[in-house]
């Protein structure tokens, strides 16, 4: 067999991959990563620190790594390709969680996270899910306008869900939004991210431990029954349920907003959801306004654990990987035409969730929640419209959790 090529350029011509989309395109994935997959699924490319790990942009080609034991979630190796200086600095200080874990201990970790999000359980919140977005649109409606759709609708309702399911009071709502934003910001000190940390884990402490002697059915119950009989110390139960509360809303409020700037500038798809009188049915509409808008920003990052050919290149122990998402979620040859938003299109097979064993533990919810929205807001208020011009939407820089816009200002 022919030696495998290291598929490499002159340092002028290797691709520069950052996250940043482009303003005039913002719903696309990051300016390139199409013209790059077209000539090969994995290529080198240079990052922020001046290294040069191999990009995965074919959908095919990410299934196959993002499920390869030879490659690690490890971020503490050297050479694991950190999306930001940020992310480098706090890096040796990040315990072992469901993102860097790998093989036993990820099984391990996720095994704790699972029981509560199993698809019976999610699809069993349903009717509350869509009693909490009647209610919202609701208070909309009887308010002023025009309304910012992300604070009247798209935040509150994925923080009303995961704060029911978790057991953490709705009220401290503001609290741990605030935290939580600062504890993800790359543009954050590490200083300043570990004081938001301390104090979203020390109130998340203090309820875990007032459920240990008041448990009720929760999550938070769950876990301190676990570090009640020793299976888990209060750090590690805090831990996870950081992980889950910062998790569980983050990325839905993100994909309500955005979802519907998106069809209201594709105003024939947004009619097919605005007759819809059971959420299901907008089942398939979830899954491709998920596959074109893949909110989800920084790629997945590995490190390859040992030497292995792959798509016809040699991969090396030590060589960072990066997976961009969009970019297999508008490969044409999964997707046919994937600039266009089709929401009659098949487009279950995406990876807005990640793909592998690290996928998205919420993502049950996630799609629960959008389809209970995207069914109800248009059919409530058929004439909902932007209350400013596209162009003077703020989309959100790169060091965000997940892509979205700020705000979305709309009426009817």
């Amino acid at each position: 067999m022919a030696e495998a090529a290291t598929r490499t350029a002159p340092d002028e011509q290797i691709y520069y991959y950052q996250d940043e989309r482009d303003a005039k395109c913002p719903f696309a994935p990051a300016p390139g990563l199409r013209a790059l997959n077209d000539e090969a699924p994995v290529s080198r490319a240079r990052i922020w620190d001046g290294s040069t790990p191999w990009l995965v942009t074919g959908h095919a080609a990410q299934r196959a790594i993002l499920s390869d034991p030879r490659v690690s979630s490890d971020d503490k190796q050297p050479g694991f390709p950190y999306p930001n200086a940020s992310m480098a600095e706090a890096a040796p200080h990040y315990p072992l969680t469901i993102f860097n874990a790998d093989g036993a201990d990820h099984t391990r970790i996720r095994r704790m996270m699972t029981r509560p999000f199993t698809r019976a359980r999610m699809e069993a919140l349903r009717p509350e899910i869509q009693r909490f977005t009647d209610q919202l649109i609701d208070e909309m409606l009887a308010g002023p306008k025009p309304v910012d759709l992300a604070h009247a609708l798209s935040l509150p309702l994925p923080s009303l869900m995961i704060c029911a399911l978790l057991g953490v009071p709705y009220e401290d709502h503001a609290f741990f939004q605030k935290h939580a934003s600062l504890a993800t910001r790359s543009d954050k000190t590490h200083e300043e991210q570990a004081a938001a940390n301390e104090a979203l884990g020390g109130y998340l402490a203090g309820l875990i431990q007032k459920k240990i002697e008041e448990p009720a059915e929760d999550v938070l119950s769950d876990f301190a029954a676990r570090v009640k009989d020793g299976d888990l110390t209060l750090p590690e139960a805090t831990l996870l349920s950081m992980i889950l509360l910062i998790a569980g809303h983050e990325t839905s409020a993100t994909m309500i907003t955005l979802g519907t700037g998106l069809l209201l500038d594709n105003p024939d798809e947004l009619a097919r959801l605005r007759n819809l009188e059971d959420s299901k049915d907008a089942a398939p509409a979830v899954e491709e306004l998920l596959r074109y808008l893949t909110v989800a920003m920084f790629g997945q990052r590995r490190i390859a654990r040992e030497d292995f050919e792959f798509e016809g290149v040699q991969i090396k122990a030590g060589d960072g990987i990066v997976v961009p998402l969009p970019a297999g979620n508008w490969d044409a040859d999964a997707f046919p035409e994937p600039e266009k938003l089709d929401l009659t299109r098949d487009a279950r097979q995406h990876h807005a969730f990640g793909w592998g064993i690290h996928q998205c533990l919420g993502q049950q919810l996630a799609r629960i929640e959008l389809q209970v929205v995207y069914s109800t807001l248009y059919r409530r208020v058929p004439t909902l419209r932007l209350a400013v011009d596209r162009d003077e939407l703020v989309f959100r820089p790169a060091d965000a959790l997940a892509f979205g816009v700020a705000e979305l200002p709309v009426t009817w």
